[in-house]
């Protein structure tokens, strides 16, 4: 890596679904090329891994980037499983050769644990098949909502950024508990455990306005072809990550006939919400993150500064 790489910092672009994440990624990076510093993006959503989930995810297109890199986009089949331990070890590689470059890693996307994975020292426990297949059991078995219920009692934190509705997560939750005694993910390790020297710029919004634009994100979805997209990509097979995928899943029961298009939309809205309530409370325990309003005039001018203050 050569010494400007090494001196440059990664720059995280946070915050709930539907704040601007991607477009302020792109602004940020033409003003940071306007001063001289090239930058690159790294996608940390996890479901942009997913190649030909582009309406659901909202995805940019290749149009859209406005001539800048990209990386981590489509880089799996829906049929793959997603892993956070993986996305790991590839977004650092990724940074690390943008770096080697001279240009400056931006890092967006909505995905708590992904972010956290990178941003943050984080070291992934390992696994033990008896266990992991008792819990799978008892996952089959019993549902998620008592799997939830447990870790709850045990790691409130864990409990609330996964949800009651994620099996393969809970899982995988309990499991470390269990090997470990230590929960995965319920809190984040301290500044002093950063990655490398980070700029993390959180984009927020109040709650009205918020709902107003993802109740209109999800419209949007459904009356640009979400589930023509769906349908496509169904024969080639979705596995159980992408098939859970919010939009997606109630797109595919729209298609089984077990819902209306009423039906899926809203049951989209009130989820991709809940999602967003998450979000908010898992960026919000970040240290030294600046804060910007997302229809705030001035937010690339803030998210600048913001960056060039680590910039050497």
């Amino acid at each position: 890596m050569t010494a400007r790489g090494e001196a440059l910092p990664l720059i995280a672009i946070v915050g709930a679904t539907g704040t601007g994440k991607s477009e302020l990624s792109l602004d940020l990076a033409e003003a940071l090329a306007s001063r001289g510093h090239a930058a690159e993006i790294v996608n940390a959503d996890a479901m942009q891994l997913y190649r030909g989930m582009d309406i659901g995810t909202a995805k940019l297109r290749e149009p859209e980037r406005r001539g800048i890199p990209h990386h981590l986009l489509d880089v799996l089949e829906p049929v793959e499983e997603a892993s956070v331990a993986r996305y790991q070890q590839v977004a650092r590689a990724t940074i690390e050769g943008i770096l080697a470059r001279g240009a400056v890693p931006i890092m967006v996307g909505g995905s708590g644990l992904y972010v956290s994975s990178v941003v943050y020292d984080f070291r992934f426990p390992g696994t033990d098949p008896e266990v992991r297949a008792r819990l799978e059991a008892e996952l089959e078995e019993l549902g998620p909502g008592a799997l939830h219920q447990r870790l709850r009692t045990i790691d409130a934190g864990s409990a609330e950024a996964i949800g009651p509705h994620n099996g393969r997560r809970l899982v995988r939750a309990l499991e470390v508990v269990e090997l470990t005694g230590t929960s995965v993910g319920g809190g984040l390790p301290s500044e002093s455990a950063l990655w490398r020297r980070t700029a993390t710029i959180g984009l927020r919004l109040e709650r009205a306005p918020l709902v107003e634009r993802l109740d209109a994100r999800v419209s949007r979805m459904w009356r640009s072809g979400l589930v023509g997209e769906v349908e496509a990509l169904r024969p080639a097979g979705f596995g159980v990550t992408a098939s859970r995928a919010i939009g997606y899943a109630q797109a595919l029961l729209q298609l089984d006939g077990l819902l209306s298009e009423r039906e899926a939309v809203e049951r989209t809205a009130a989820l991709t919400r809940r999602y967003a309530r998450r979000q908010v409370g898992w960026f919000g325990r970040y240290r030294d993150t600046s804060w910007i309003a997302a229809d705030d005039e001035a937010r690339v001018g803030l998210a600048t500064a913001a960056a060039l203050a680590l910039m050497p």
